[in-house]
Order: structure tokens, then sequence, then C-alpha cells
């Protein structure tokens, strides 16, 4: 059986809460391996929320739908502040990215106190800003990020990525709106250990099933090696 868009395979799936340390309580889902631990989590920054993105935003549900079953992964999404999905809606209001500091601290929290092994935070647009402004915490392993467009995110954010020192893996369209590969090479050259990779014919919100494989590939081929490449098929019911 074919992995289509709207395919959704076996994981334990629960509704979560997060709380803050300015005290807010965030909403988001948890998916799990269905019949295994994980080997590894994947905490999602969701695109800029005034522009629609939230929890739900397609590759990260189709992250959820797929890689606990594919690739032993833990995927935690969530509602950053005032943001509003299926799920139900945040609490506080839209901060500008800097408020958002303590929701980043809220899911790392969050991993660490239910034992969610090898954290990587995956930003995408908006999350990128995120993850590279607040991401350094000791408990994380390294970030992928989807369509930097680095407006919040500053040369003195990257030089934190840098002095970091994990892995930065950086995924940016060929015809991005903000920020294109040539471009991109040119800003991340501050993060030694930045990896820029141009994906052709790709747009901003990677719409279309071969963008979110190779997107979801890449994660994974990060993340846990052992099960990239991912299958584009599956054994049917």
């Amino acid at each position: 059986m074919e992995i289509r868009a709207s395919t959704v395979l076996p994981a334990r799936r629960e509704p979560i809460e997060l709380q803050t340390g300015d005290g807010l309580t965030l909403v988001g889902e948890l998916a799990l391996p269905a019949d295994r631990p994980p080997v590894a989590t994947l905490i999602c920054l969701h695109p800029l929320p005034t522009h629609g993105g939230m929890m739900d935003s397609h590759v990260y549900k189709k992250a959820a739908n797929r890689l606990p079953a594919l690739a032993d992964l833990a995927v935690l999404r969530f509602n950053t502040r005032g943001t509003t999905s299926d799920r139900g809606t945040s609490q506080g209001a839209f901060g500008g990215g800097q408020d958002e500091r303590f929701d980043v601290a809220a899911a790392l929290e969050y991993a660490e106190f239910h034992d969610l092994p090898r954290a990587w935070l995956v930003g995408w647009s908006f999350g990128t800003e995120l993850a590279l402004k607040w991401g350094h915490d000791p408990l994380v392993e390294g970030a992928v990020l989807l369509s930097p467009p680095l407006h919040r995110a500053t040369d003195a954010d990257l030089d934190a990525w840098a002095a970091f020192g994990r892995p930065l893996t950086v995924l940016v369209p060929e015809f991005d709106d903000y920020l294109q590969p040539e471009k991109a090479r040119e800003r991340f050259a501050r993060v030694p250990q930045a990896e820029v990779v141009g994906v052709d014919g790709a747009k901003h919100l990677w719409v279309g099933e071969p963008y979110v494989r190779i997107v979801l590939d890449e994660i994974v081929r990060r993340v846990n090696p052992a099960a990239s490449p991912l299958p584009t098929e599956i054994a049917g019911p």
C-alpha cells in the first residue's frame, strides 16, 4: 500500500498540556511508536501563527502520522501561546518570538520530565527562529530547520548556535519566498557545523507529497539513520 498524504499509521497518540514558566497552559499532542519505546524525539516548532501556522501545519501532522511507525520516533507537537488548532487554543497571546522562549522551554521540560529520549528541535519558518534563539539547552541534541527566513534570528543568534556546537541541518527550498539556498549558505557560514541542503523545486510551504517525503527523509537521516530512507509503501491490512 502506497503511503499517501492522508496516510495515518499506527501510534500511541495522546493529548498533552505544557506549563510555561510565565504561567500559561499550552495544548499539544505526543505521538509514540505503538508497541516499543522511541529512539529519539522530535519537538516541532510551527510556522507563524499570525499567518496560519499551528501544530497541525501539514508537514508536522504528517510527521506525527508516519514517523512513530516508520522511524521509531516520538513526535511532540504543540501550539505556541495564543495559537489555535483542532486540539484547542493555547493560553496567552502571540509574543513576537520573544515570549515564546517560555514555550520552547516548556516543551523541553516536558520531554525531560517524561523521559523522552534524544530531543531534536524541528523548526519551520517562524519555528526556525524560535529554535535558533531559544533552543540552546543541554537536552537538545541538534536541530533541523525548514525554510528559515532569518527575520527575527540575527547573526548573533547564529553565532550563539555555533558556540552551542550542536548539529544543525537547514533545508532551504529553491523557490523560498524569504531565503533561498545561495543566500542561506552565506548566512549559515557563521555556523561551522551547519549543513545547508537546497531542495530543487520546493517552495516555502513544502506543498506536495514529494517535498514532504524529502523533508521527512532528511529529518530521519539525521535523527535515526537506521530508519533511512523511509519506505514509500507499507504492507496492506
